[in-house]
């Protein structure tokens, strides 16, 4: 096979280097002389030129991806015949593949193990969109780019599924690492399949080993047949249950406990990094990324530095110059208000009251297990002017609280009497009640008593997406604490978009 290197394919591809080789064909880097760029070019061996089904595999892999165009999938460029030899030029990735990723590193950052799963799970769907099943994902088949995203290769044993004969006499195609039940029994292959695949890729992602080792690759197909996979908590235990339910359900060995399609995963799979992310305050490159793609009503929840982040140096430098002009703006006014709420004024007599950038805080006294926080990375997209964005609480996956309250509250530094609050949502139906204070509030709070604590001065047993609530306060107040008692029906979540107080003009 070295002989070839230094040929050319079709007058047009000279073959560089040799990446990869299998027993139906090998894989070498080559120069697209006419563009010249670098390509990949897959072509057939010849000693299974003579086998007419692999012949036809190899075509069929041809036609197959060259109706798919996505960004997460290696596209291909051309296909043609040299001296009677098939070869297929794909788009050239400069990385590895997730195997070596995985046996370079170990176990992966879990927000980056999230990420990846999530643009494998958009390329199986323009697959399966297409009627055409992988049936072979595994990390081999998976190449990370030199900017850490992710595209699917080596559709060489997909069909679509209508297509009939080729696998339909019992054969197990597929590594057995990652093979799906029916798969591996010989039966109907469909989408389905590639996310139990898709949902070992996962946890092989979480612990660095495959879940299951035997003698042979029946064996180790026989225990996905047959054995639960092991639990990916006790391999890992700072994998939280919402990521190991989604593992659990993509592997499920029954179709009806499975995932029924790649969008019901994927939407998990946003949940899941929007909480990993918020949990762990950090994201490289191909996290950020991922992030930047979420719906935003998710993107809400990933904390502002993370959705927000600056790459560009240009932008960074423009930044730091916008700062600067704020700190001298800052510096010759009070510490009330950074820019105005969105809410006009419900009343001739009212006006709104500018709060800080960073006079939001959550409140939430009755966390359970020491967790007294509650995204707090978020609390200041409820007064940043922008309806659009929100703060969200935690999720709470049994539709209730558990607990009294959880909250918000706002400095309104030194002090401001408000008779007056609005609040928007994109999530009307919760309760909520208005508390007031003087004194710097706690996270040990023994809230609401004490003669230090919160005074009740509002209420609504249910906030429509633009609500007014009066205030009975009689006296200038420091803090508004929005305390939010009960979630919508049928919800796991409460969002404040914004919160806007409001007092009577020509008063300071």
């Amino acid at each position: 096979m070295s002989t070839l290197v230094g040929t050319k394919l079709g007058g047009r591809y000279r073959l560089e280097a040799r990446i990869g080789h299998g027993g139906m064909s090998t894989v070498y880097r080559a120069l697209d002389e006419t563009l010249q760029r670098s390509v990949a070019i897959k072509l057939m061996n010849r000693e299974v030129l003579s086998d007419s089904a692999q012949l036809e595999r190899f075509r069929r892999e041809a036609r197959a991806v060259a109706q798919l165009n996505h960004p997460h999938i290696v596209g291909v460029i051309d296909a043609g015949e040299d001296e009677g030899r098939p070869y297929i030029v794909f788009e050239y990735v400069e990385g590895e593949t997730l195997k070596d990723r995985i046996r370079r590193g170990g176990r992966l950052p879990i927000p980056e193990a999230v990420a990846y799963a999530i643009e494998i799970a958009r390329a199986l769907g323009a697959a399966h969109a297409r009627h055409i099943v992988h049936r072979d994902v595994k990390p081999q088949n998976v190449l990370i780019d030199e900017e850490g995203s992710c595209k699917v290769t080596d559709f060489g044993i997909a069909r679509t599924l209508d297509e009939e004969g080729l696998t339909a006499d019992g054969r197990v195609l597929g590594t057995t690492d990652y093979v799906s039940p029916e798969q591996a029994l010989g039966q109907q292959v469909t989408g389905q399949s590639d996310l139990y695949s898709l949902g070992v890729l996962m946890y092989e992602m979480l612990t660095g080993e495959v879940p299951f080792r035997g003698e042979s690759q029946v064996s180790v197909a026989m225990k996905h047949v047959r054995e639960a996979l092991p639990d990916v908590q006790v391999k890992r235990p700072e994998v939280s249950a919402a990521l190991a339910a989604v593992i659990d359900r993509a592997t499920a060995k029954r179709l009806q406990d499975r995932y029924a399609n790649d969008a019901e995963m994927i939407a998990d799979l946003e949940d899941v990094l929007a909480i990993e992310a918020a949990r762990t305050g950090d994201a490289g490159p191909e996290v950020t990324s991922v992030l930047q793609t979420l719906p935003a009503r998710k993107r809400r929840r990933v904390p502002f530095q993370l959705r927000h982040r600056v790459r560009s140096t240009i932008l960074a430098v423009l930044a730091l110059a916008a700062i600067a002009g704020i700190l001298v703006f800052l510096a010759n006014r009070a510490h009330h208000g950074t820019g105005l709420p969105a809410e006009n004024s419900p009343s001739p007599a009212l006006m709104p009251v500018q709060l800080c950038q960073n006079c939001a805080h959550d409140y939430n006294p009755f966390g359970l297990d020491g967790t007294k926080t509650q995204n707090p990375g978020e609390v200041g997209l409820a007064i940043d002017g922008n309806p659009a964005t929100a703060w969200q609480t935690e999720q709470y996956f049994s539709g209730a609280l558990g607990k009294p309250g959880v909250g918000i509250y706002m400095d309104a530094s030194p002090h401001v009497e408000a008779p007056e609050m609005v609040i928007l949502t994109s999530t009307p139906g919760w309760s909520v009640q208005i508390w007031v204070r003087n004194t710097t509030p706690s996270r040990t709070d023994n809230f609401p008593v004490g003669p230090n604590g919160w005074t009740k001065v509002g209420a609504a047993n249910y906030v429509g997406s633009r609500q007014k609530i009066p205030l009975a306060v009689h006296r200038s107040w420091r803090y508004y604490l929005v305390w939010i008692t009960n979630l919508p029906r049928g919800k796991q979540s409460a969002s404040v978009n914004e919160v806007t107080l409001y007092r009577e003009k020509g008063l300071d």
